[in-house]
């Protein structure tokens, strides 16, 4: 009896997919940057994922100010900055502002594979010392026999070091805490309050409030009138104002203006007196005198008309 045959098309190969994306995996050997999935499939924007992407694949010491990555990418100041916040916030990226020896201020870019790492200690200056290690929990040793000696130095606690280094975060927490709002400026609340009648999406919540309030005082300090101080920070807000307002109210109000001068005018100095113009009784010419009723060359010469 023959063989039975079908005319159906062969099943396809298990490992080959039919559909989405199919990798066709080169080895590479230079010119390459590892990149975590984390931040490769990060949900989102594909601007920050970019930005990301390009700063991994730099050198050490390339700049990546706003500026520069402007001068790379087509996307403008916006988008760039709020990648750049985007990072921020989710731990990529960190941004210190540093005092060099000489007394100048400079802002150094840490850039973390993994949101928590550590960076690599300068190289100019003293090496870091190591972090302690956290001791293993061990078991509970054995009641030694009457009579033995003991064979073991005795240790501190982990639970000491443990509590040393928890106390740390937690005194820097304080420490940045801002103050309450009851401690504020019943001024300067009154300005962040009213924001939100001139801008809607201007809403500030009581922590945020606390926080701006004391560079709202020192505003008001100088002699800027509230009306001023909220132009100031209502003028030309972006028009996708999709994140809280705070950051960008905080760096409107990150400097301070100069003080106003004394409302009173300076004083003026005193006019000359301007005598009163009259006609010499002599020789009738002009000329000015408090007094005198003849020009000073009719007195000088003493020629008076005879009276008679």
């Amino acid at each position: 009896m023959a063989d039975s045959q079908s005319n159906a098309p062969l099943r396809a190969d298990a490992g080959v997919p039919t559909s989405g994306v199919i990798h066709v995996r080169t080895r590479l050997t230079a010119d390459f940057t590892v990149i975590s999935n984390a931040l490769a499939q990060r949900r989102g924007s594909a601007v920050t994922v970019g930005v990301a992407t390009y700063i991994s694949s730099l050198p050490t010491g390339t700049p990546v100010s706003i500026t520069a990555l402007c001068a790379h990418f087509d996307e403008g100041e916006i988008l760039i900055s709020r990648a750049l916040r985007e990072l921020e916030a989710a731990g990529y990226l960190e941004r210190r502002c540093e005092r060099t020896p000489t007394g100048q201020v400079r802002t150094r870019t840490f850039f973390y594979d993994v949101p928590g790492g550590e960076p690599d200690p300068d190289p100019s200056g003293p090496p870091r010392p190591p972090k302690p290690r956290r001791p293993r929990k061990q078991p509970a040793a054995a009641t030694p026999a009457p009579g033995a000696a003991p064979d073991t130095v005795e240790t501190p606690a982990p639970a000491e070091v443990k509590t040393e280094e928890a106390a740390e975060p937690e005194a820097k927490t304080e420490a940045e805490a801002p103050a309450p709002l009851t401690d504020a400026d019943p001024r300067a609340i009154a300005v962040l309050a009213g924001l939100r009648q001139v801008d809607p999406r201007l809403v500030l919540s009581e922590r945020e409030a606390a926080r701006l309030a004391p560079a709202v005082t020192r505003w008001l300090a100088t002699g800027l009138l509230p009306t001023q101080i909220t132009d100031h920070l209502t003028a030309r807000l972006p028009a996708d104002l999709l994140v809280r307002p705070v950051g960008i109210l905080a760096y409107r109000l990150k400097e301070t203006p100069l003080t106003a001068p004394p409302t009173g005018s300076p004083e003026t100095p005193e006019r000359p007196v301007v005598l009163k113009m009259r006609n010499c009784d002599g020789c009738d010419r002009g000329f000015r005198s408090a007094g005198h009723s003849h020009c000073r060359d009719c007195r000088s010469q003493n020629q008076l008309p005879a009276i008679g």
